[in-house]
């Protein structure tokens, strides 16, 4: 199996059948984008939800979706059969702005506007992710690291060694 770790800032995809993207996120977003009939699929990470006035810059949330999605469609994906999963969007630190609610609401309101079924979800919380996704198959699995730092009101189910299997 070969293993690519997709780190703040980037994408990465794939259409063969051993590869693995992962990536750990906090306040970050990532999105798994994948068409499933053709058997390729994508990673991204941003870090912030707006383009600042430098503009367009794939460490915010638009740009790096459409560089995923245009990337996936270049390589033989149909823009009809995109499906999505968001992970990430931790509060990592109460006190500051909820940077990691805003990254999730840019991602979800991208997929909105572009027509792309988000099918999955693991986001905001107050705990950072590590995120394995094999993009030939759509599964990921989520694992949560740390621990909590402000109270949390509702949590997705986990397994109880705190990973969660997405197909």
């Amino acid at each position: 199996m070969q293993v690519i770790h997709v780190v703040q800032g980037e994408h990465a995809i794939h259409d063969h059948p051993d590869v693995v993207l992962t990536t750990v996120l906090g306040s970050c977003v990532s999105a798994c984008i994948m068409d499933l009939d053709r058997g390729i699929g994508g990673m991204n990470h941003f870090l912030l939800p707006d383009a600042g006035p430098g503009g367009p810059d794939i460490r915010h949330a638009a740009a790096a979706m459409e560089v995923l999605v245009n990337g996936l469609m270049r390589r033989g994906a149909a823009r009809g059969r995109l499906r999505a999963k968001l992970f990430g969007g931790a509060r990592m630190m109460a006190g500051l702005p909820d940077i990691g609610q805003r990254n999730a609401d840019a991602a979800r309101r991208f997929l909105q506007d572009e027509g792309i079924p988000l099918i999955a979800s693991d986001l905001c919380g107050t705990q950072a992710r590590r995120i394995r996704f094999w993009p030939v198959v759509g599964r990921v699995q989520v694992h949560l690291l740390g621990e909590a730092r402000i109270a949390v009101r509702e949590q997705p189910k986990r397994h109880p060694a705190g990973d969660v299997e997405l197909f």
